[in-house]
């Protein structure tokens, strides 16, 4: 009677682990292996395993975007703080007027772009479904985290991954800071924003028609190296 017992017990147990495992995710790989990929935060957080994780977008390669992603593992509480503090800045800033070219701040916002391709598995959380972002399968230097205007994310991603574009440093008297145009406010507010953060602004990425995009960017050693 008691071996019985035992012996349905065990297969209960082995009929679980074997429910269990049929209906676990495998990791994707999506994104380019040779490109870069880019996660926007949105400002809403959800509990996954345990930990409170941001959630965005994730902007691919060729510039499709995935929505409902989630950022779990490393940095994630580093991109709620680094988040939470460019809404902050936004909101002490946007709207005012530039001293340098004399025209209004925009809303910048913050994204973390990763070279390679990005893991992730498909997750239901509440009745909606989630991609969840592997951070913790992602080599900590193939991270790179950038502010900019927040209309302009998608083709800076793009950019990144278009042959012949490159990264260059603005000097402090260069005559784009006073541009009369988005171009030359976001450069300048970039340097604002990085007196306040971790940020460092007046860079641009240089396209190979010459369009620049102005951005700041988290020098490598500050956390997410």
């Amino acid at each position: 009677m008691c071996v019985g017992v035992v012996a349905l017990a065990v297969a209960v147990v082995a009929l679980v682990l074997i429910l269990h495992t049929a209906h676990q995710v495998p990791v994707q790989y999506v994104g380019s292996p040779n490109g870069f990929e880019g996660f926007v935060p949105s400002g809403q957080t959800v509990s996954y395993k345990g930990s409170q994780d941001p959630v965005g977008d994730l902007i691919l390669s060729n510039g499709t975007t995935l929505s409902n992603v989630i950022w779990n593992g490393q940095y994630a509480s580093t991109i709620i703080q680094n988040h939470n503090q460019i809404v902050q800045l936004n909101s002490q800033f946007v709207g005012q007027t530039d001293p340098v070219n004399n025209q209004p701040y925009v809303p910048l916002q913050d994204f973390y772009v990763i070279k390679g391709q990005v893991p992730v598995q498909q997750a239901t959380l509440n009745g909606q479904t989630y991609y969840v972002i592997e951070a913790d399968k992602i080599n900590p230097a193939d991270i790179g985290v950038f502010d900019t205007y927040q209309g302009w994310i998608t083709n800076f991603v793009v950019a990144m991954n278009t042959p012949g574009t490159y990264a260059a440093g603005l000097p402090g008297n260069s005559p784009v800071f006073q541009w009369k145009n988005l171009t030359g406010t976001v450069a300048s507010q970039t340097m604002v924003y990085g007196e306040y953060s971790p940020f460092a602004g007046g860079n641009v990425l240089v396209l190979p028609n010459r369009t620049i995009i102005p951005y700041g960017d988290v020098p490598s050693g500050s956390g997410f190296s």
